[in-house]
C-alpha cells in the first residue's frame, strides 16, 4: 500500500479588520444558570443579553434577506441586520497596538467589526457604531504561532488522523490517532491543542469529531466552514443546503 505526505493544515491569523470574532462578552458579571435550572440567566446591564449557554458568544452574527445582524442565545435579533459584513465580538490586535490612545479602547472585546456601505466600524453590544476605522489608527498585530499537535495524513485518498511526536511507521495502524477512513478531514484552530475540533466528511456530508473519533456534530450538514468560529465563538458555521450558512454550537443548537 503506497503512503502518501502529511498533510499540512495551515492556520493563518488574519487581522479583525476582516476577521476578527470572539468568546463570550459582559461589561458586567453575568449570573450562569446552574444544570437543571428553569430560568435563562440575564445580565443586568442589557436584559437582551441572555445567557443560555455560558461557552458561546451573547451576541451572534446572523444573516437575514441578504444583511447580517446579531442574533441573542434566545435567537432574537438585538442588532437589526443592516451589514455587509458583521463579526463575533472581539479583540482587534490593530486596534490596540494603535499609535492613537483613544483609538485602543475600541480595540477590546466588548466591540465587534462591521461593515456597511465599504466602509467600516466597531459596534457595542447595544448595536451603536462607536468608531469608524481609520488607516492612521491601525498598529502592527504581534501573533503568536503555536503548532499543532495533530496533522492529517492520507492513505489512498482516505483521510486520517496522526499525532506528529508519536508518528513513524506508517505501516504500524497502531501509530495513527485516528486511522484513514474519512474523505476529508480539517482540523479547527483552537485554544486546546490537545483536544482540537475535526471537521470531517463521510459519503459527502460533513460533520465534527474530536481526536478519539468522537463524534460532535453529527453529519447532516453539506459543509461546514474551515474559519475562526470555534477559536473565537466556540460555534461552527454550517449549511445544509450549501447556500444558507448559520451557526451552532456543540451541542449542534442552532442560532
Amino acid at each position: 500500500m503506497k503512503m502518501k505526505k502529511i498533510i499540512p493544515l495551515v492556520f493563518v491569523f488574519i487581522s479583525a479588520f476582516m476577521f476578527s470574532q470572539a468568546k463570550s462578552l459582559k461589561k458586567k458579571p453575568v449570573k450562569i444558570s446552574k444544570p437543571g435550572a428553569k430560568k435563562t440567566a440575564i445580565s443586568k446591564s442589557n436584559p437582551n443579553l441572555v445567557v443560555i449557554n455560558p461557552d458561546v458568544p451573547l451576541l451572534i452574527p446572523q444573516k437575514n434577506n441578504g444583511k447580517f445582524g446579531y442574533v441573542n442565545q434566545k435567537g432574537k435579533f438585538i442588532v437589526q441586520p443592516e451589514y455587509h459584513i458583521a463579526l463575533f465580538f472581539a479583540e482587534d490586535c490593530n486596534l490596540l497596538s494603535s499609535k492613537n490612545e483613544k483609538a485602543r479602547k475600541f480595540g477590546t472585546k466588548d466591540y465587534a467589526t462591521v461593515e456597511k456601505d465599504f466602509i467600516s466600524y466597531r459596534i457595542n453590544l447595544s448595536g451603536k457604531k462607536v468608531y469608524q476605522y481609520k488607516d492612521d489608527d491601525l498598529g502592527r498585530c504581534k501573533l503568536e504561532y503555536k503548532p499543532q499537535l495533530y496533522h492529517a495524513y492520507t492513505i489512498n485518498k482516505l483521510y486520517g488522523i496522526i499525532e506528529d511526536s508519536k508518528f513513524i511507521n506508517a505501516a504500524d495502524y497502531k501509530q495513527y490517532q485516528i486511522y484513514p477512513q474519512y474523505e476529508y478531514l480539517f482540523i479547527m484552530e483552537g485554544d486546546d491543542l490537545k483536544n482540537p475540533m475535526i471537521v470531517a466528511s463521510q459519503n459527502d456530508m460533513f460533520g465534527v469529531i474530536d481526536v478519539n473519533n468522537k463524534v460532535i456534530i453529527p453529519f447532516e450538514y453539506s459543509d461546514i466552514k474551515r474559519n475562526f468560529s470555534w477559536k473565537l465563538g466556540k460555534m461552527f458555521e454550517v449549511t445544509k443546503d450549501g447556500e444558507n450558512y448559520y451557526y451552532i454550537d456543540a451541542n449542534n443548537k442552532s442560532y
